[in-house]
């Protein structure tokens, strides 16, 4: 009998950089000689939106949920020791990857490599972005075509790089359903290949569609997660070859990477995430149709804050066992021809093929992007509506939340902090850089890449000539602003009230007798300060205050405190509420607070959340912050409550 030959496994990545290149280059080169097979690069929070580390916008952000690149000698430093032309690199960016990609090919360059042997990724899907994750800059129109530059950039010169990661991760993120999912991903890479067919030619545009990638989350339903696999598969091919007329089925082929569910992950009982984890890869390699190409795996810590080595170590090591302990990779699809699979698998593409044909009516991706954010809000809701009401249950959570202990959480919290010393010494090279450069050719190299931009020319070769004369993240960011302008994008939150009043009776009485006391409606002042573009929280609290007959403000993300504290005067709020996902809570709530006390708005109560390790909130309730709110506290009613009884005259005066 002949031996089943065992298939390749997939590319072994995690999800890794902070504080400094140089400290992710030794975190990289580490896990590389521990077994991992890519690299995946995390960002952080100003390289991502195009700011310099010195930015006023950056301020508590430098080194916190990835590494700043500011020009090309932190990329040198990042990828130092690793040769490139060997190597298959994700590079989780969006709104700056022309950028990062040319400071990247620079960098290859000096190493000697022949670039049209580079392999890897940029993300670069900007209308997830203005969906879920907010790191955009521009409006739709010129990212889109910023898109298609990269494509055709890499088309001719980088041909082995998938130019964009249609990503729809973050829509699950954000509350998406999985018919949700598939076809707002999927309506995604339509408008960026309806974009491309024209700018290449006819016999070379199948080529191009093959390079297009996939990254998808993979949640604890893995059932279901493995079918919505499958059914992305299928749809893709379909979309391919009925759409595009591609004919040769290589070019049709559904390539996705992988990192399973974060939403998921607990503070309560965080040992338990390991098995969420594991389970959830289950979900992208169970079935070979339908098999990641490439999966990263978070740390069973990430609901608390950065992920050690050890951590990362741990989540690597769960798909090294899967992939060559297992006998997984000897046998061909373990679910064809499985009724229960087939009924599931045609049920979702049913579901995403009808909201494709809604969002083809509407002009499709572009032109329905407030649509798309307001069915991910109302969809988010109902999730947590049902994990508040027990209908979903989430162990430690919502159910058995009694448990030992962990003690996997001692000594050091279980988790990695970075350096606040990190931001002013990266502020440092940054300065010093800029001192050492020839100002002469950064003038010149400035000028070429605005006058690419302004006259529609693809920005990639301009970018590329920018980033060998010294240009840095934030200067080839402030070309793209001053030619296209900046966008902001849309909320989700309605203004008016909805009709989903179930279980707030009680509440709603409560905001009524409190405004009447006021002498107007309670006003709650919702902020993001910052750059952190999560938004899910800060949207689902201004939901249910909205509901529960709260006058809300909410504006959306990245705003210095001082506009929020501007807000907070103009508007004249009852309470303040923050939400920071990006471990940037305590400058940013130290520099609002100074500024709303200098303004004469010290006895407003203001509120935080985020995930804030223990300490931390200690420390904010020092500063004069009135309660802090952290992943734990799932139950909105009872934030309701607590506003209310924050701003309430009666309350106040019986103290």
């Amino acid at each position: 009998m002949t031996q089943h030959q065992k298939d390749r496994p997939w590319l072994i990545r995690t999800y890794a950089g902070h504080s400094t290149a140089t400290a992710s280059n030794a975190l990289y080169r580490s896990n590389l000689s521990k077994g991992q097979t890519g690299l995946s690069v995390a960002f952080d929070l100003p390289t991502q939106t195009g700011y310099d580390s010195d930015h006023i916008l950056s301020r508590g952000e430098v080194g916190k949920v990835g590494v700043p690149v500011s020009h090309l000698g932190d990329m040198r430093a990042l990828f130092d020791q690793i040769p490139l032309e060997q190597m298959n690199t994700s590079m989780t960016i969006n709104a700056t990857a022309p950028w990062l990609l040319a400071l990247y090919i620079a960098v290859a360059e000096e190493q000697g490599a022949d670039i049209s042997k580079l392999q890897g990724t940029v993300q670069n899907d900007l209308i997830k972005e203005y969906l879920s994750r907010g790191t955009y800059i521009c409006p739709p129109a010129p990212s889109l075509k910023m898109i298609a530059d990269v494509a055709e950039y890499c088309y001719t010169h980088v041909p082995k790089w998938n130019p964009m990661n249609v990503c729809s991760y973050h829509l699950q993120e954000a509350g998406a359903t999985p018919e949700q999912e598939l076809a707002f991903a999927l309506a995604t890479a339509t408008a960026v290949l309806d974009q491309l067919r024209p700018r290449v030619a006819p016999e070379d545009f199948p080529v191009l569609v093959g390079r297009i990638s996939f990254f998808v989350n993979a949640g604890i339903r893995f059932v279901t997660e493995m079918c919505k696999m499958r059914a992305f598969a299928d749809l893709w091919d379909e979309i391919c070859a009925e759409r595009y007329g591609v004919e040769d089925p290589k070019f049709r082929r559904f390539r996705y990477g992988v990192q399973v569910n974060s939403l998921g992950l607990t503070e309560q009982q965080p040992e338990n995430n390991v098995y969420r984890i594991l389970i959830e890869m289950l979900a992208v390699t169970l079935s070979k149709k339908a098999r990641a190409r490439a999966v990263q795996l978070p740390a069973w810590n990430e609901a608390l804050g950065l992920p050690r080595p050890w951590d990362q170590q741990w989540s690597m090591r769960m798909q090294q066992i899967l992939a060559y302990e297992t006998d997984l990779l000897e046998f061909d699809d373990l679910f064809d021809g499985n009724p229960a699979v087939d009924a599931k698998v045609e049920m979702l593409k049913e579901g995403a093929r009808a909201e494709l044909a809604n969002l083809d009516g509407m002009g499709g991706a572009i032109s329905a992007i407030d649509y798309m954010k307001g069915r991910l809000v109302e969809s988010n809701s109902d999730r947590l509506g049902r994990i508040e009401a027990g209908e979903t249950i989430v162990v430690g959570v919502n159910k058995w939340q009694q448990g030992e202990p962990s003690p996997l959480m001692t000594g050091d919290g279980g988790i990695m902090v970075v350096d606040p010393a990190t931001e002013a010494e990266q502020i440092g090279r940054l300065n010093d850089w800029r001192a050492e450069r020839n100002e002469g050719a950064v003038k010149a190299a400035l000028a070429d890449l605005r006058a690419a931009a302004s006259d529609g020319r693809n920005v990639m070769p301009a970018s590329v000539a920018a980033a060998k004369a010294g240009v840095t993240t934030g200067e080839w960011a402030a070309q793209m602003r001053a030619v296209h302008g900046e966008y902001r994008g849309p909320t989700g939150v309605a203004k008016g009230q909805s009709n989903k009043t179930e279980g707030l009776d009680d509440l709603r009485a409560a905001v009524d007798v409190v405004s009447d006391r006021l002498g107007r409606r309670l006003k709650f002042l919702v902020g993001k300060p910052g750059l952190d573009g999560h938004s899910n929280g800060a949207e689902q609290i201004a939901v249910r205050a909205r509901d529960c007959g709260m006058d809300i403000a909410y504006e959306g993300i990245r705003l210095t405190p001082a506009e929020i504290v501007e807000a907070a005067r103009a508007d004249a709020a009852h309470v303040v509420g923050l939400s920071i996902l990006s471990g940037s809570h305590i400058p940013l709530v130290e520099d609002l607070v100074s500024r709303m006390r200098e303004a004469g708005l010290g006895d407003i109560p203001l509120i935080v959340g985020g995930i804030i390790p223990d300490e931390d909130a200690k420390r904010l309730l020092k500063m004069g912050v009135a309660r802090v709110y952290t992943p734990k506290d799932f139950e909105l009613n009872t934030i309701m409550n607590d506003i209310v009884t924050l701003v309430d005259p009666s309350a106040v005066a019986a103290e």
